[in-house]
């Protein structure tokens, strides 16, 4: 998917491609655009700057700086990884004056001669023309972590470094890199002459160091910066308008593509244009240049001269992109003005309810029956919060009147619409109208709101509607908060709401709000429609900015083939101005008869971007392999394909047939890992009786390998060695086969469980169920392990217990459950946890999680086998479920 550049004085924003209304009028986009207005400040010349392509190129008479290369591979911060660099020290160096400091990620991309960047040559022709000071630059590549067994393949470390954030990165380059690199280089220490650079990942890894360092680096350069959800990097925005009151001391530049690439990590266009508004917000000194191209550095390159002039001149002008709200004449959609040729429906106020689950808290609530209600036909349900000012008549939204009409038209089906005002504490004095748990309840991440819908408020109107139980026929809106809150309904409940109205929406960081583009994108798709509306002059606050956060949600929604709308506009404001007077025409669209065919588009998608898009395949669900259990784990295939498991409590070892589905009992034995070796034996472990066993699977043969071991789970090496988590201990064994020697491999996990082995076998990584993370190992001859490193970042359970506290992101529960694992022919990882199936490609980075089949049972393991092993197995408590995929996209 790309972006179509378009000029416009109007506003200077991304509108995605996706059903779209502008102003009053309708349309349909069939690509994104991209409205650059009010920053014409930060847009580059339509072709480079003359001095621009000079100093990219070698002059006659210019003195050349020293390039001189070396090899580091000493690091403790990320053991085991090799890297190569470079260091420019420029001609006009003197050993007792600090020169400058420039360090580039990526480095020797950017010290190509002849590449996008030519950063030694711009260097020479910039500190000669005395644009800059002498400047030393370091060219830094990431890490590799380099195999040692035969056969297997290195291993890149570029992502677990530059996208991570916290301070692990700045650690390394500190700490260890920069002394050897630099040897007896005189450079400054002051960090305004200290500056770090990088493309992509290596952007925000950065802007990483510096926000974590802002006492080493003082300036930033960041080109098409991945300021996604590749590890977090969507988070930054939020971070940096916290310290409006407190800034760090840095100056930063950013530069972008129009056509940048938007795909399961994100939009970097609008990644971007948040950092610069959330930058702008906060005070901080910055230039934000949106040039032509894509995910390329060829735009950046011809812009270097001119970003290096204004990184290091501090008294260079920022960018400043106005932000314009309007206040247009307001009139009622004619479809909101009441009608009498129309039936009208009843508004009924129900008596104050006090709530369980938001304890101590009331609230006043209403019901809307159209006239068309009958009894004996089920009927919609359209649930809004804020519900007094959405029900009045004589408001902006006018919403039982828009019903009547729409209603009465057939636009709409009889639809009982519950108006619910937020809950206040009840020993609390109310403040005019304003309740005092709304945003609790409608920020929060999690179920709370939905568990108190579908538990308190639903069954006391069900008492007495008959109300429609399809959630194709459920819908729920709001407007702000009440807009994001009506979105988490659905987004816990689709099984209960499949339709959502949002105008206003708060996708911010009020209580973490703003992480939702990026679960969107990493989530199996969700059976939702939704519709929203927006406007350029929404709130630009401490908490965020509204249209881009709007943006985000609805470039996520198209990339992943949702149906969805979004109404947009120029001006206004965070009111109902706007979103009023779409409404109606909202309501049709979101009630229309029309099914929707996902429009599914992964051009933006790089190689080794593994999207969930690509992996699924359309129409093919889970469905049951076996069922009735006692306990089922262990699953585990041979090289036909053919599925195996334990049903732990029978006990019994059953084998699947791979093209009929029959069963066969292998053995009488209850184990907890189970795995074929390269002699054909099977393996397994039998934590009860402290053992780990062979299984000979042809006539169930049962041979001891080790004893007084605690086996959780296991893998098998191709030179004879075994893997055994033991969970309580906290220990990676290593076992040999042949002697049964036992050694400790790795210690330290909290609870390791599932274990995996990489197709090459270079690669073992181990979950952690009481972690945050799943690790991976170097293997190394003799089922030697080294090169540990927390590569796998995994999605955390909300914890509906913990505090969710204004302007920070929802407390998460530290364990995620990580239990057992797979590996798929394109070698991505599979890790079951408490959020379902958790997916990683070789490299560690998140591609996506499968929802749990059975939610109410334990997830405890699963497995590729059936057909050309195509199929994911999974043990769900009593029942193993599979599911084909697409496992060679």
């Amino acid at each position: 998917m790309k972006l179509a550049a378009l000029r416009n004085p109007g506003i200077g924003m991304f509108l995605p491609k996706l059903s779209i209304s502008r102003g009053k009028q309708s349309l349909t986009c069939l690509s994104l655009f991209l409205l650059i207005t009010s920053f014409t400040n930060s847009l580059p010349a339509d072709s480079p700057d003359a001095s621009n392509q000079a100093r990219r190129e070698i002059q006659e008479g210019v003195p050349q700086g020293k390039l001189t290369r070396g090899v580091f591979e000493a690091s403790k911060v990320f053991p085991g990884t090799r890297r190569d660099y470079a260091v420019y020290v420029p001609a006009q160096y003197q050993s007792d004056q600090p020169a400058n400091l420039m360090v580039f990620m990526d480095g020797l991309n950017y010290a190509k001669p002849n590449g996008a960047y030519r950063v030694p040559t711009v260097l020479d022709n910039m500190i000669a023309d005395g644009t800059l000071q002498p400047t030393i630059a370091v060219f830094v590549n990431p890490g590799t972590i380099v195999a040692t067994k035969p056969d297997a393949k290195n291993r890149s470390n570029r992502s677990f470094e530059y996208d991570s954030l916290g301070d692990r990165y700045a650690t390394f380059l500190i700490d260890e890199f920069l002394p050897v690199a630099l040897g007896d280089l005189n450079v400054a220490t002051d960090p305004k002459q200290r500056a770090v650079a990088g493309s992509s990942s290596g952007g925000i890894c950065a802007f990483t160091v510096a926000w974590e360092r802002p006492d080493q680096f003082g300036k930033v350069l960041s080109h098409i910066g991945s300021y996604t959800n590749i590890r977090g990097g969507w988070e930054y925005p939020g971070l940096i308008r916290k310290t409006k009151s407190n800034p760090k001391p840095l100056r930063v530049y950013l530069q972008d593509g129009r056509d940048d690439l938007s795909n399961l990590h994100g939009s970097w266009p609008l990644g971007n244009r948040d950092m610069a508004a959330a930058l702008q917000f906060a005070g901080y000194p910055y230039k934000f240049v949106m040039t032509d191209g894509g995910h390329s550095g060829k735009w950046a390159g011809e812009e270097l001269p001119a970003a290096l002039e204004w990184l290091w001149d501090e008294n260079a002008e920022s960018t400043h992109i106005p932000h314009v709200s309007t206040k247009p004449k307001w009139e009622p959609h004619p479809l909101a003005v009441a009608r009498e040729d129309v039936p009208h429906g009843t508004v009924t106020e129900m008596p104050i309810w006090e709530s369980k689950v938001f304890p101590n808290t009331i609230r006043k609530w209403a019901i809307y029956v159209p006239a068309q209600y009958d009894p004996s036909t089920p009927a919609a349900l359209m649930v809004f919060q804020d519900g007094e000012r959405m029900r009045d008549t004589k408001g902006r939204w006018r919403i039982p009147t828009v019903l009547d009409n729409l209603i009465a038209s057939g636009d709409m089906p009889p639809t009982i619409a519950v108006f619910l005002d937020p809950g206040h504490d009840k020993d609390k004095p109310r403040r005019g109208k304003k309740s005092s748990n709304r945003g609790f309840e409608y920020d929060s991440l999690g179920d709370r709101y939905s568990r108190f819908l579908l538990e308190e408020i639903l069954p006391e109107v069900e008492k007495q509607y008959n109300l429609s139980d399809d959630p194709k026929m459920r819908a729920i809106g709001g407007s702000s908060s009440g807009a994001i809150c009506a979105f988490t309904v659905a987004w816990e409940r689709p099984d209960q709401f499949g339709k959502v109205y949002s105008s206003v929406g708060s996708f911010v960081n009020l209580r973490g709000g703003d992480a939702y583009p990026g679960l969107i994108r990493k989530t199996e798709p969700k059976p939702i429609r939704i519709t929203m509306s927006d406007t350029s002059g929404d709130n630009d606050n401490p908490f965020g900015h509204w249209p881009i956060a709007n943006l985000r949600m609805a470039d996520a929604l198209q990339y992943m083939g949702y149906d969805a709308r979004l109404d947009w506009a120029e001006g206004y404001g965070h009111n109902a101005d706007y979103g009023s007077y779409q409404f109606p025409a909202a309501m049709k669209w979101l009630w229309r008869n029309e099914s929707h065919t996902p429009q599914i588009d992964t051009s933006d998608d790089l190689r080794g971007d593994l999207t969930l898009l690509n992996l699924l395949i359309p129409d093919k669900d889970w469905e049951v392999v076996a069922k009735d259990l006692g306990f089922s784990d262990a699953p585990c295939s041979d090289n036909e394909g053919n599925f195996y498991y334990c049903d732990m409590r029978a006990p019994a070892i059953v084998r699947v047939d791979a093209r009929d589905q029959s069963k066969t009992t292998i053995a009488k034995e209850s184990v907890s890992g189970l795995m074929f070796g390269p002699d054909g034996l099977m393996y397994a472990c039998q934590g009860s009786q402290k053992r780990v066993i062979s299984i000979d699977p042809n006539n169930g043969e049962v041979k001891i390998i080790a004893e007084d071991v605690a086996p959780n789970d296991l893998a098998v090496t191709d030179d004879g060695y075994l893997f055994i988590t033991e969970t309580r201990t906290h220990h990676v064994t290593r076992i040999n086969i042949a002697t049964g020697e036992k050694t400790i491999a790795d210690e330290g996990l909290v609870r390791p469980n599932g274990i995996a082995l990489s197709n090459d076998g270079g690669t073992l990584a181990v979950s952690d169920h009481g972690g945050e993370v799943t690790w991976t190992f170097r293997v190394n001859p003799g089922g030697i392990l080294d090169a540990k490193m927390p590569t796998m970042p995994m999605r955390l359970p909300i914890d509906p217990k913990g505090e969710f506290n204004f302007n920070q992101p929802p407390p998460y529960l530290t364990a995620s459950k990580g239990d057992g694992m797979a590996v798929d022919k394109k070698g991505r990882y599979y890790v079951t946890s408490a959020v379902g199936v958790q997916i990683f490609d070789p490299t560690g980075r998140p591609c996506g999680v499968l929802p749990t089949p059975d939610p109410t049972k334990p997830l405890t393991s699963c497995f590729l086998a059936g057909p050309e092993h195509s199929h994911l197995y999974v043990t769900n408590g009593p029942t193993i479920f599979r599911r084909q995929l697409s496992v060679e996209k």
